[in-house]
């Protein structure tokens, strides 16, 4: 049963610490209904989104800033140059620094990478990373490690990922994330639960993550949420996004 989604509201706090909202989402390369998809971006209010599969090939970068102005957003970093994961932020957030990972190529399968960025909300300085992880079981689980080498390169003191694991939470790379970083909708469970329901059964495959230290204040599907409808909802794209309200504590000088 999907627990109410009432979440808090971007906030920055006295003590230079901030509340933000994240919302990952597989957005299927915008093939779907855009305007849809737009409406439910800018209902969920967000402060970043984690984008996977992000437009790749004729005027990718055009078709992703369309999306990013619908939604009241500008671009930050990826599409095609992180092979798919992208993100958006709003301005609001200022941006230290970004970076495209290509991860290695196996031959015969989709090439995967990651969307990277480091960037301040008030006094919190966060890592931020997108990405979408191999079909293959093997490649997954070294992507897996792959990325949290990367959320530990990124000098931050907090930082966070999200995106399509193609697992579900009892799977090996699903357990090796959530072994070292808090899996948000475990943590505290707002929304609905499963991020996959085109086919049986339904199943939790997308998920935000977050180091320890940073405060989860709900995290779940924005079903119920007000102004996201379940008919632009299933419109949008074939995921279901994952929403989040986290506080990030003010970085230490």
């Amino acid at each position: 049963m999907a627990i109410s989604m009432q979440l808090p509201n971007s906030a920055t706090d006295a003590d230079g610490s901030a509340v933000i909202r994240v919302l990952s989402y597989n957005i299927r390369s915008q093939r779907d209904d855009t305007g849809a998809l737009a409406r439910v971006i800018t209902a969920c209010a967000p402060d970043l989104v984690l984008v996977q599969e992000a437009p790749r090939f004729f005027r990718w970068r055009k078709k992703l800033a369309r999306l990013a102005a619908a939604s009241g957003l500008v671009t930050l970093t990826g599409g095609a140059t992180a092979a798919g994961p992208a993100l958006l932020c709003t301005l609001r957030a200022t941006v230290e620094r970004t970076e495209d990972v290509l991860l290695p190529l196996t031959p015969g399968e989709h090439r995967r990478g990651f969307a990277t960025a480091v960037v301040r909300f008030g006094g919190a300085r966060l890592g931020v990373v997108s990405f979408h992880l191999s079909l293959r079981q093997d490649e997954r689980y070294e992507q897996g490690g792959m990325l949290l080498d990367r959320l530990a390169g990124l000098g931050t003191p907090y930082a966070i990922a999200g995106g399509d694991l193609n697992e579900r939470p009892s799977g090996r790379t699903f357990r090796r994330l959530a072994g070292h970083l808090q899996d948000a909708w475990a943590t505290a469970p707002r929304g609905g639960e499963h991020t996959w329901t085109r086919t049986p059964p339904d199943r939790r495959i997308d998920a935000i993550f977050a180091t320890q230290g940073i405060e989860v204040l709900g995290c779940g599907v924005p079903l119920g949420h007000p102004g996201v409808t379940e008919a632009d909802l299933r419109a949008a794209t074939d995921h279901l996004p994952v929403l989040a309200a986290l506080r990030v504590p003010a970085a230490t000088p």
